[in-house]
């Protein structure tokens, strides 16, 4: 008997213990479906890579199209006086071709953050984070930063950290979100460059300053982004310089040769601002956005985007999504045309966490753009290319 008594008294304590630790939630996304996308080729001139016979197209199973899959994990943990401690650990899932988490080498972390959180003082974390671009390109797009959202493609392709993508998320910083205020919410973050071999501050260092109001139908985003002492290699980001065709070169000459090594540049800044709103009337909801990059190293990656969406509810649980974004670039060495995309999607409601989409969007680049689209290999400058996809998104 007294050996059941203190059993029951260790399991006791034990109990009380658990109870006393952090509040986790596991949730996540699975998300894939199918993808058929056809385009030209491209001109030599412009793509050495290509030929001029036929389309490239591709067929095939992608993940993450409507909303990137992702594993996540998120607690909190009481410690008096409206003060909590939190933390987020979430990866990004390819479940199309089973890779995600640490199967590529190293961790494919979408977020990795721990802070404290105060009810009447705001939040400050510290990890890799949102910077406040990534909320606000969601907030104002039709189609809540899909990867086929034409804003989302075309902001990408311009190398802008105000984007829904990777671009968006930053490493080794911290961050301040207010309260909300009657609707309006403010945050600021700063990432240490920690790229040089003494771990300057300066050197490849990002700050950025949001702030958003949200008051029943309408929402409102300004965004500025800074990247600081820029260290760009003509490569960055996947980006390779390719020649571009001089105005006195006749159509049907060919430029030849190949690209030299990378060249670094360094010391420059690249800024972006972004303005968006939206709202909803209830039988439509409409959006917009511009935003602008003015970059200043050798890369020179000048450009703007604007967009406009509507949202369109259709019977019980089913929404039409439009959406229409263009590039306009202003980079004399590399760029001085535009892109433009437009996208149609259906999305349904099966339940509070599946819900099945299809779509269409329709993509074209001008001779001295960059090719766009939501399948890169089908995007080629001075083509159109057309792609069709529908898929399922679950959520847990």
């Amino acid at each position: 008997m007294q050996k059941k008594l203190i059993a029951l008294a260790v399991a006791s304590l034990a109990s009380g213990a658990a109870l006393a630790q952090t509040n986790v939630t596991v949730y996540g996304i699975a998300d894939a479906g199918y993808v058929y996308s056809s385009g030209g080729n491209g001109d030599l001139r412009f793509n050495p890579a290509r030929n001029f016979d036929g389309n490239k197209t591709f067929s095939g199973i992608q993940s993450g199209l409507l909303s990137g899959s992702r594993l996540g994990f998120k607690g909190t943990e009481a410690l008096g006086n409206g003060l909590s401690a939190i933390f987020t650990l979430e990866y990004s899932l390819n479940i199309d071709s089973n890779t995600g988490i640490g199967s590529t080498g190293g961790l494919n972390a979408r977020q990795q953050f721990v802070g404290l959180q105060s009810d009447k003082l705001g939040t400050v974390a510290f990890g890799r984070q949102y910077a406040p671009g990534y909320m606000a390109t969601i907030n104002n797009d039709s189609l809540a930063g899909a990867s086929f959202a034409p804003q989302a493609f075309l902001s990408t392709s311009g190398l802008n950290t105000i984007s829904p993508g990777s671009l968006a998320r930053w490493d080794n910083a911290m961050t301040y979100t207010s309260p909300n205020w009657s609707g309006f919410t403010a945050k600021a973050i700063y990432s240490f460059g920690e790229e040089a071999a003494d771990k300057s501050q300066d050197n490849g260092g990002k700050w950025g300053l949001g702030g958003n109001y949200s008051n029943g139908p309408l929402n409102i985003d300004l965004v500025y982004q800074s990247r600081t002492n820029v260290v760009l290699p003509s490569t960055a980001a996947g980006f390779t310089v390719v020649p571009v065709l001089p105005a006195t070169v006749p159509p049907t000459t060919m430029i030849t040769g190949t690209l030299g090594t990378p060249t670094v540049y360094t010391g420059k800044d690249v800024n972006e601002g972004f303005i968006g709103g939206s709202y909803d009337f209830k039988v439509v909801k409409v959006m917009g956005t511009y935003q602008a990059q003015n970059d200043k190293t050798a890369l020179n990656q000048d450009n703007d985007v604007w967009s406009l969406g509507a949202v369109v509810p259709v019977m019980a649980a089913s929404n039409i999504h439009f959406s229409y974004a263009q590039i306009n670039w202003d980079a004399s060495n590399l760029n001085d045309q535009s892109s433009q995309s437009a996208a149609l999607a259906w999305t349904t409601a099966m339940s509070k966490r599946t819900t099945l989409y299809a779509g269409y969007v329709w993509a074209t680049a001008d001779d001295r753009s960059r090719g766009a689209g939501p399948v890169t290999s089908t995007a080629a400058a001075g083509e159109t290319n057309n792609t069709f996809l529908a898929g399922v998104r679950h959520s847990f």
